[in-house]
């Protein structure tokens, strides 16, 4: 499987280029160049199937045989080490928790697939990688977890300054070894921007490389938990909406991905907190990127989604075959807690602020679609935004171990302010 660049000024590279690049020279985000469907009898018949086999016939076209097939499916098994349980939680609605993994965030699958197959592509080199990672909230602590101890590789990751939540900054801050946290000085988006121009920069003396979701091997193993909630729903008989907390897009953009490999997904619901750049853009056909605002629901926090490029090759940059499958919608903060209050005195069932975020755009679905079974992901554990939950909810959340083992570690990180800082950083 060869991949080439949605800016089309660099040359098509493999799968190990794309994944060890990150970004292509032309700052393009790399896509697969063809998608082949998994054959009916398989969609058909995927209760027969664990969810190891299931990911492994998902990923295997776009890795090709640049990994075997029995290193690839140890991969597989190793990064999928927990449950993926779809949860109802009102007629015609239920949550896909994506929260069971080691830092208890949806993002654990891809980082841990990247950080093994990086891994294997650098088992025999003695050059170090730089794997350079921005981070909103979820992703840090599950890329510092994925690639702790791998060998080869140093991690180096960029947060905004006092915004991600306590438990997010600990699990990022507090391990050590070949993982250090920069904490710059401005949003989430001018850590994205940083990440962007050192890829670019022929100064960098470090091999650099992205484990955001620009990163193909970060973004497509996010397939699999479609798959998963599918194989565990479809006997129901019903048309399946996914509606998907949205902030980077790449995780509801790997699920369209699944719907072109053959799942029978009816609609994608992208929600949004106030950062409504995709809203707006479904609304008025103008795609208009803006500086990020602050909310409850943090890892969502982006004004300008890089995986949306992404979500518009999907559907041959088309709006109005997008408008057929996908819609969005914005929700503020307060409409945030009222849906995290419903939930809880519906069903008792605690949302995190994301999940509640992913609930209200399956209700919204909901008015014109009633029959239809939104499944609304929730991102992460409602423990990573504790404050909040508890605050709004008035109970006490149970500390899991996963966050018992860096709740009282001590935080390591270095300040940055702007460019120069990051590349004084990486060059010394």
């Amino acid at each position: 499987m060869n991949y080439y660049s949605l800016n089309k000024k660099s040359p098509n590279v493999s799968f190990q280029e794309a994944v060890v690049n990150g970004l292509a020279p032309d700052r393009g985000l790399y896509f697969p160049e063809n998608i082949t469907p998994l054959s009916k009898d398989f969609i058909d018949n995927i209760d027969n199937y664990t969810n190891q086999e299931i990911a492994y016939e998902a990923i295997k076209q776009f890795v090709g045989d640049e990994i075997p097939s029995d290193v690839l499916k140890q991969i597989i098994s190793e990064t999928l080490s927990f449950d993926f349980p779809v949860v109802p939680i009102e007629e015609n609605v239920s949550t896909l928790e994506l929260f069971h993994g080691p830092t208890m965030a949806f993002k654990d699958v891809g980082a841990r697939f990247m950080a093994r197959c990086l891994g294997y592509f650098n088992r025999d080199n003695n050059n170090k990688l730089t794997v350079l990672v921005a981070t909103s909230g979820d992703t840090g602590g599950a890329v510092a977890d994925g690639f702790l101890g791998v060998k080869g590789v140093d991690v180096v990751i960029l947060y905004p300054s006092g915004k991600v939540s306590d438990i997010q900054e600990k699990q990022l801050t507090t391990l050590g070894q070949n993982i250090t946290a920069l904490e710059v000085d401005g949003v989430f988006d001018d850590c994205q921007d940083m990440v962007k121009t050192a890829f670019l920069d022929t100064d960098i003396t470090p091999i650099l490389t992205s484990a955001n979701s620009i990163n193909v091997a970060r973004w497509l193993p996010q397939m699999f938990y479609f798959f998963f909630a599918y194989k565990q729903v479809y006997k129901q008989k019903k048309e399946i909406v996914f509606s998907v907390p949205s902030g980077n897009f790449g995780n509801i953009c790997a699920g369209i991905m699944a719907q072109k490999l053959g799942l029978p997904i009816k609609h994608f619901v992208a929600s949004t907190n106030i950062n409504d750049t995709v809203p707006n853009y479904l609304t008025n056909g103008v795609y208009e990127p803006k500086p990020s605002k602050a909310t409850i629901s943090n890892a969502m926090d982006v004004g300008n989604p890089s995986n949306f490029i992404r979500i518009q090759e999907l559907f041959e940059n088309n709006i109005e075959a997008l408008k057929n499958a996908f819609s969005s919608f914005s929700f503020t903060d307060e409409q945030t807690r009222k849906a995290m209050k419903l939930i809880y005195q519906k069903s008792e069932y605690v949302a995190d602020p994301h999940g509640a975020v992913g609930y209200l755009g399956s209700k919204e679905h909901q008015k014109m679609h009633p029959n239809d079974l939104c499944i609304f992901l929730e991102t992460a554990h409602p423990v990573k935004f504790l404050d909040v939950v508890e605050n709004t909810l008035n109970t006490q959340v149970a500390i899991p171990e996963q966050i018992k083992s860096v709740i009282d570690k001590e935080k390591s990180a270095f300040q940055i302010s702007n460019y120069d800082g990051l590349k004084t950083f990486l060059n010394s």
